[in-house]
């Protein structure tokens, strides 16, 4: 089994996103997938609900606190694990389930201000007493960046800087608020604009495998 936490002290960064397109990914690679779904507003929870209905790539949603006993009611079986974490997240509480974890992904959109929350909470992870003994894999995913942007550009370079590898540079895009609602991934379509796209996400897919 596979366990990857979504986490961020800042809300509005993607974590949803990120975690239920991850998600999709492997329940659609025939893997028993499970989210976890730790938001008071269970936005993953929905969208879970809205694709169980679909002929294959279900994900099984659950509910819980995020804190040691989050993936004490996951069924036997399961095969990959995605944890949705609710915003403002600590570095305690997850210093206190990272024994856990495979591996955590820090969203991070491209503003100054979620760049500062970014960088402060991952000295605080990074200093944690707990966290440091234990080691798990830390990895940023630059989220909505615009490309064609200096704003996005600049705020990528800072966030290289940050200390974690960026292992995926997300281009913004509506599509993803458009599937969600409908209970979709980015990996259930195969048009030519949707593959660049998913095209995006293979140095995240690439970098979660390394972690066998």
């Amino acid at each position: 089994m596979r366990t990857i936490l979504i986490a961020s002290s800042k809300g509005g960064c993607g974590k949803t996103t990120v975690a239920t397109n991850l998600a999709a990914f492997y329940a659609l690679a025939d893997k028993r997938t499970v989210l976890i779904d730790c938001d008071p507003q269970e936005s993953s929870l929905n969208w879970c609900e809205r694709r169980a209905g679909l002929e294959r790539g279900a994900v099984l949603g659950l509910s819980a606190r995020l804190g040691p006993k989050a993936l004490s009611k996951l069924p036997k079986g399961a095969e990959r694990v995605v944890v949705d974490s609710p915003a403002g997240t600590g570095a305690s509480e997850i210093a206190a389930i990272s024994d856990q974890l495979d591996g955590i992904l820090v969203p991070v959109v491209p503003s100054v201000i979620d760049l500062d929350a970014t960088e402060r909470f991952l000295t605080a992870l990074a200093g944690h007493a707990d966290f440091k003994r234990r080691k798990v894999p830390v990895a940023i995913v630059a989220n909505r960046l615009k490309p064609w942007t200096n704003l996005s550009r600049n705020n990528l370079d800072r966030m290289r800087a940050l200390g974690p590898p960026v292992i995926a540079e997300l281009r913004d895009s509506g599509g993803y608020a458009l599937m969600a609602g409908i209970g979709r991934s980015i990996f259930d379509y195969h048009s030519e604009q949707v593959l660049s796209h998913q095209e995006d996400w293979t140095p995240l897919l690439k970098w979660i495998k390394k972690l066998d």
